[in-house]
């Protein structure tokens, strides 16, 4: 177990060094974007909600990156549709980020003047970033050769998210069309 998470990194990087590299700095950087918004919403007369549950989302995130790279076989060769559908859903990610713009955070924060975001994804999805993450949980594991890892962060994800998307819909719908 040790030894794969040292092949990682002391041999040439392969695709799922890269793959793994690139899911934490992108989450990295989502936690620094979404920390400025965060304060600006505040700033603004934001208020959070469900922050009783964010400490089991910043685990099951934590626990899922740490566990694919403590199991996952470093020469394991990834299955060119799985990687597509990966890249697919980053895509899908940007586009809700792009679209959700000065909102995005990791928390609930609303207030009842905050504007209803209508735009890009949201057209069609009311939680796209969640869609996101469903999807990237379960496709990553599966991509990297951890079947179980998909399942049993999937479950654990859909547990948080029923709970997470009651509290956010219902602050949503204090807000302005």
């Amino acid at each position: 177990m040790t030894d794969n998470l040292g092949a990682l990194f002391t041999n040439s990087p392969t695709w799922v060094t890269w793959v793994l590299v690139y899911i934490v700095v992108q989450r990295l950087g989502e936690l620094v974007h979404a920390n400025r918004n965060t304060k600006r919403l505040f700033s603004e007369g934001g208020m959070e909600h469900g922050a009783d549950h964010y400490h089991y989302f910043i685990f099951l995130h934590s626990a899922w990156i740490a566990i694919i790279a403590l199991l996952v076989q470093p020469q394991h060769i990834i299955h060119p549709a799985l990687f597509a559908l990966f890249v697919g859903t980053q895509a899908l990610r940007i586009w809700t980020l792009a679209s959700i713009g000065r909102w995005w955070t990791t928390r609930i924060i609303s207030a009842p003047h905050f504007d209803r975001v209508k735009r890009g994804p949201y057209r069609f999805v009311s939680h796209p970033n969640y869609l996101v993450v469903v999807l990237e949980i379960a496709i990553v594991p599966l991509m990297l050769g951890l079947p179980w890892v998909a399942l049993v962060f999937s479950v654990l994800n859909a547990i948080l998210l029923r709970h997470r998307i009651g509290v956010e819909s219902a602050v949503l719908s204090e807000r302005q069309p």
